[in-house]
């Protein structure tokens, strides 16, 4: 059996939306294993230099960010309890999504009123804390080294990221970080490849359980409806 070394809660999409970002980022999270890239003119650089960063992770919007499992817990209690509380939560829709350039990489961020996504990852977060491990010391030295507000810092220690609860904001990663010359290129390229996804609501009816294979990549292994009502 594969070794998992990091869970996560992401949104991962499907059918063309996932199809895009598997081949866009070179990495199908549904299936585990590396595909290949689109034919794309004018880049700045190779397509995959400019996915290496966020290849690994997969095609997806983070709920709950990657982290090790707690020692007296087992993937079966975490599928569990995630199955659970995605049974108590209610699908609905975000007005669309539209592409952003978010801290020097480009992402498709969800548009109009967040505020049940952000309940939604604020209770998986807190939910499903009790099956984290503590990250290692030089992990957590290298959340804090990029600059950490104080709020930031203060969900650092509670809950192992800084960008949780009012500090989350969702969004599906399509670069590394770019070069200034490159962003605007990338942009403009991206804007026709993933108009078919900003042009209309954007469902949430799911939350999955991925995790992180030693190889490297992540994993879809449960996709769990979310199955409460309004």
């Amino acid at each position: 059996m594969t070794e998992i070394v990091r869970y996560a809660i992401y949104l991962v999409p499907t059918g063309d939306f996932a199809a895009f970002g598997a081949a866009w980022l070179g990495w199908d999270i549904t299936l585990g294993h590396a595909v290949t890239h689109p034919a794309v003119e004018g880049l700045p650089r190779p397509l995959t230099e400019l996915t290496a960063a966020a290849r690994t992770y997969g095609f997806h919007a983070t709920i709950k960010p990657p982290f090790r499992l707690a020692a007296e817990t087992s993937p079966d209690d975490l599928t569990a309890a995630a199955a659970t509380l995605a049974a108590c939560e209610a699908p609905f829709d975000c007005a669309g999504l539209e592409l952003t350039e978010m801290d020097g990489f480009l992402a498709l961020t969800p548009t109009g009123d967040t505020t049940r996504l952000a309940a939604l990852a604020a209770r998986v977060v807190a939910d499903l804390d009790r099956f984290r491990a503590p990250a290692p010391p030089e992990e957590t030295a290298r959340r804090r080294a990029v600059g950490l507000t104080s709020k930031q810092e203060e969900y650092l220690t509670r809950w192992g990221y800084p960008y949780v609860m009012d500090q989350f904001h969702a969004h599906f990663t399509l670069t590394g970080r770019l070069a200034p010359t490159e962003a605007p290129v990338l942009r403009d390229l991206l804007t026709p490849l993933t108009a078919p996804f900003t042009t209309g609501p954007f469902r949430v009816d799911s939350i999955c359980l991925v995790g992180q294979q030693a190889s490297g990549g992540f994993r879809l292994f449960n996709r769990l409806t979310l199955t409460g009502r309004p």
